[in-house]
């Protein structure tokens, strides 16, 4: 019982006070041969945690750039089977999310993200 009420209360979670960083939104980006899928299509602007995993046979890496935007994010290269992450903030528009290895973006390993601006409670 003393471990269920440990795991609910981890499970739980609690709006930041006033003033308070808010825990990063997260979003996983599955690479495979020649596919890229994002565990959601909208994430809130503010931190953000970007976790790439490769489930493909190549290496893949990722980008991600705010269209309209100079600034372009990246996850290292990737071997088959790992993992890479990105810890950040991101503004709130559309992004441009693409493997930059070789010809992947161009084929298919592609997609957008929108980060929206959080509403206010």
């Amino acid at each position: 019982m003393r471990l269920a009420a440990v795991l609910l209360l981890g499970a739980l979670t609690v709006a930041p006070a006033h003033g308070q960083t808010p825990s990063p939104a997260r979003l996983q980006v599955v690479a495979r041969e020649y596919s890229l899928a994002l565990s959601r299509q909208q994430i809130p602007a503010g931190p953000v945690v970007v976790e790439l995993v490769n489930l493909g046979m190549d290496p893949h890496d990722l980008r991600l750039q705010r269209i309209g935007g100079k600034r372009v994010y990246r996850i290292a290269e990737t071997d088959p089977g790992g993992r890479g992450e990105l810890d950040t903030r991101l503004l709130a528009g559309r992004y441009r999310v693409w493997c930059a290895i070789a010809d992947h973006k161009m084929r298919g390993m592609r997609a957008t993200l929108r980060v929206v601006t959080p509403k206010r409670a």
